[in-house]
């Protein structure tokens, strides 16, 4: 991988690793109903980003419609549909997520973004056309072998992974190929999406208003930090990864989720766990061996 390519792969590990904390702050919003802390996270998230957009990117907003408005009206359809369905996908994979932890498995839940980076990347090589290494594709089967490993479950658990991972899968696929519009300008047409799916629903189960201050801490917390930051960037990265590359890169996200749940939940595993996730460890290396050989090449120049 080039030199020039390394601040695009940062961004996406960045990106899958905040995710992984993501159980931290909603733990301590556990007394609240799931869908009442997605409808603030995504309101309090299209709220800072078009307050970001409106002071500090209104140039490149401007520039953004007008490049638009100059395409021929194919590609800006085109454009516009796969902007729509990216945002119809996106606030699709946050619905399923909550409602399999609250009313499938936590299991299902975590397991989908297991199976998520595997969708991506075949989607990238047949869709897309990627080209897929062999080093990649033994980095595929060896992630893939990890997921048998830990697919020791229920089939419902199975099927729901599969559709969470789906979903999330389509959405890093379109971004990909929707490169003419700013990412930070595109997060906020999609935020805007999500909130007007989301509307009927937080009208339909809206109860009181919480005034809890601590509440809303840490919704600005999830909004900022786990919400605009790790979406930006992951969008960021596909302008010089192939989705195939960020699809494994995913796999950060189960990663530190299980170093969370070990050290600062201190919940329990068992051998055939460890083993999976260093299966797993092991596939992001392999996948990204011409970085990481790079790296320690340059390293190596460096100290000699």
């Amino acid at each position: 991988m080039k030199e020039s390519r390394v601040k695009y792969f940062v961004a996406a590990l960045t990106a899958t690793a905040l995710w992984g904390f993501f159980s931290i702050p909603l733990r301590m919003l556990k007394a609240y109903p799931s869908d009442e802390i997605l409808h603030y996270r995504i309101l309090t998230s299209l709220s800072i980003t078009w307050v970001v957009i409106a002071l500090f990117r209104r140039q490149k907003l401007k520039e953004d419609i007008a490049r638009l408005k100059s395409l021929d009206a194919h590609r800006r359809k085109r454009i516009l549909l796969l902007t729509l369905l990216a945002g119809v996908l996106v606030t699709a994979n946050w619905f399923a997520f909550i409602y399999a932890v609250n009313h499938v498995s936590l299991t299902s839940a975590a397991f989908a973004y297991m199976v998520c980076p595997l969708l991506t990347a075949m989607g990238g090589f047949i869709l897309l056309k990627e080209h897929l290494t062999p080093i990649k594709l033994v980095a595929i089967g060896i992630a893939f072998i990890s997921i048998l490993i830990l697919a020791q479950g229920s089939l419902r658990d199975v099927w729901w992974s599969v559709l969470i991972a789906s979903l999330y899968a389509g959405y890093l696929l379109i971004q990909r190929v929707v490169v003419e519009i700013d990412k930070f300008n595109m997060l906020g047409v999609q935020l805007v999406l999500s909130t007007l799916i989301m509307l009927p629903f937080f009208f339909y189960h809206h109860g009181s208003f919480p005034w809890d201050a601590h509440f809303w801490m840490v919704i600005l917390v999830i909004s900022v930090v786990f919400t605009i930051i790790p979406l930006f960037l992951s969008l960021y990265s596909l302008i010089g990864l192939p989705s195939s590359t960020m699809g494994i890169l995913i796999y950060a996200n189960p990663l530190v989720a299980f170093a969370v749940a070990i050290f600062y939940f201190h919940e329990s595993i068992n051998q055939q766990q460890v083993f999976a996730y260093i299966l797993l460890l092991l596939a992001v290396i392999v996948f990204n061996w011409a970085l990481v050989a790079s790296l320690l090449a340059k390293y190596k120049k460096q100290v000699d």
